[in-house]
């Protein structure tokens, strides 16, 4: 039989969730067909959708397979504040603002305009919705349902938090700091991913953060002078990092300007 989606769901409220356990992944996965142009459509809409920065391809198909879309019209509430929280929503289109109840009075304190995504806060922690979300214009949603948000958006955050806390513990750079320290490091990591010979520094740029090698390897160079009454230059390379070595936290003791190039040896994964 076929689901109905759009009614809301009964009070989870005393809901505890373990993304560690595996009883969700007993029920049948969620799949909405769409054709060609909406699944293009829905692939631009999350295409800066911090949540899915971190899934890898299947598990970006499973979620883009399991949404679906919902028109809106001016005025209409999407979720209320209080209420139990059924899906999370992309803005494809539209507009909309977000009402936060204040001793009792509903007090406007943001908006959406024609992007964005909301209502992740009360599928990842059980918790009723923070907050108002209603339409200032004609809009179009894209919504993922609560199962499929919680099986994959969620476990997934919690498998790469347990991977990013192994891992910073394995760095010599790292070892002085308290587990706290270490924790807040963990919060602020992502995988960010590099093709063979794509650049991930470049020298003489500011930098803005630093990597660590993941999986891989990363070719470090520097332009510099043949000789010291030649003008040309050329890049020579100067080291290789592996897996769990850094590079360009040079930059940011200093303060100063990238000193050297980095580039991917293949294909590279570093966290940053």
């Amino acid at each position: 039989p076929v689901i109905n989606r759009f009614i809301r769901r009964a009070s989870v409220c005393a809901e505890a969730f373990n993304p560690d356990e595996d009883e969700e992944d007993k029920e049948p996965w969620v799949t909405h067909p769409k054709t060609d142009e909406q699944r293009q459509r829905l692939q631009e809409a999350c295409r800066d959708i911090l949540l899915f920065k971190n899934l890898d391809p299947e598990e970006m198909s499973q979620v883009l397979d399991a949404m679906f879309e919902k028109f809106w019209t001016e005025g209409e509430h999407i979720i209320d504040q209080d209420d139990d929280g059924d899906n999370f929503y992309v803005i494809e289109s539209g507009t909309f603002n977000i009402f936060v109840k204040v001793d009792g009075t509903e007090k406007l304190v943001g908006c959406y305009d024609n992007r964005g995504s909301f209502g992740e806060l009360a599928l990842m922690y059980n918790t009723p919705r923070a907050a108002t979300i209603i339409a200032t214009s004609p809009g179009a949603l894209w919504c993922l349902d609560r199962l499929t948000f919680r099986r994959i958006i969620v476990k997934n955050n919690a498998k790469k938090r347990r991977l990013y806390e192994a891992f910073i513990e394995t760095l010599p750079l790292l070892t002085s700091l308290e587990l706290s320290e270490r924790m807040k490091v963990v919060d602020v990591l992502s995988t960010k991913v590099y093709s063979d010979s794509q650049q991930i520094i470049a020298q003489g740029d500011l930098a803005d953060c630093f990597y660590i090698v993941e999986s891989g390897q990363v070719r470090i160079t520097m332009t510099r002078s043949r000789t010291k009454k030649d003008q040309e230059e050329e890049e020579v390379e100067i080291a290789t990092c592996f897996r769990g070595q850094y590079f360009g936290e040079l930059a940011l003791v200093t303060n100063k300007p990238r000193a050297a190039s980095a580039y991917a040896v293949g294909s590279v994964k570093c966290l940053g």
